[in-house]
């Protein structure tokens, strides 16, 4: 079980007990806003995606890292954080940044902390090279995450993607593991 520790919080391998807390989230219209096509209405599909990410857990050639963020003192559910896998090469893995929390901890600093500490899990430890992210050009919040991550961006779409009856513009940022390892060491 993957077990990452913050200042403030815990980034793990989902458990069973999840079930709830990640329904709060995956239900939450404002939460998921812009993640339409992983939002939840009913209990059943949380525990699709629960199941999901407990089955993840214990592959031995595992392609889905799906965290909990729960807070480091009370165990609190806080949100989601993770990456996947999307192309493995001789030099290392090509992987897809995802992270969202529930409103209550917006504006906090929770999803940067937590997304800073899989990257360094992805980029140490889980043979990534590159971290890709992106967001509705809308959603300011995620792509302040990105920039405060170091990630740079890759790409500007224009009506690229379907959300409330209209095209949005979308954006795409990335980080390498050469870029990673230049940010840790102060910019050298």
């Amino acid at each position: 079980m993957i077990r990452l520790e913050t200042e403030r919080l815990v980034v793990r391998d989902h458990l069973p007990g999840d079930l709830l807390p990640m329904h709060e989230l995956l239900s939450d219209r404002r939460a998921m806003h812009y993640l339409r096509d992983i939002m939840t209405d009913d209990l059943d599909g949380t525990r699709q995606n629960l199941k999901t990410a407990l089955a993840e857990c214990v592959r031995p050639d595992r392609e889905k890292y799906f965290f909990a963020i729960t807070d480091r003192e009370s165990g609190g559910y806080i949100g989601e954080v993770g990456y996947t896998v999307l192309l493995r090469t001789s030099v290392g893995s090509v992987a897809n940044l995802g992270y969202f929390i529930l409103p209550e901890f917006w504006s906090r600093g929770y999803t940067t902390e937590a997304a800073r500490t899989v990257l360094d899990y992805a980029f140490s430890e889980g043979c990534v090279v590159k971290m890709e992210t992106g967001c509705i050009r809308d959603n300011g919040a995620s792509e302040a995450v990105m920039k405060k991550l170091g990630m740079v961006k890759e790409a500007d779409y224009t009506m690229h993607v379907w959300l409330d009856g209209k095209l949005r513009d979308r954006v795409e940022y990335g980080l390498t593991i050469e870029q990673w390892q230049r940010a840790r060491r102060g910019g050298a």
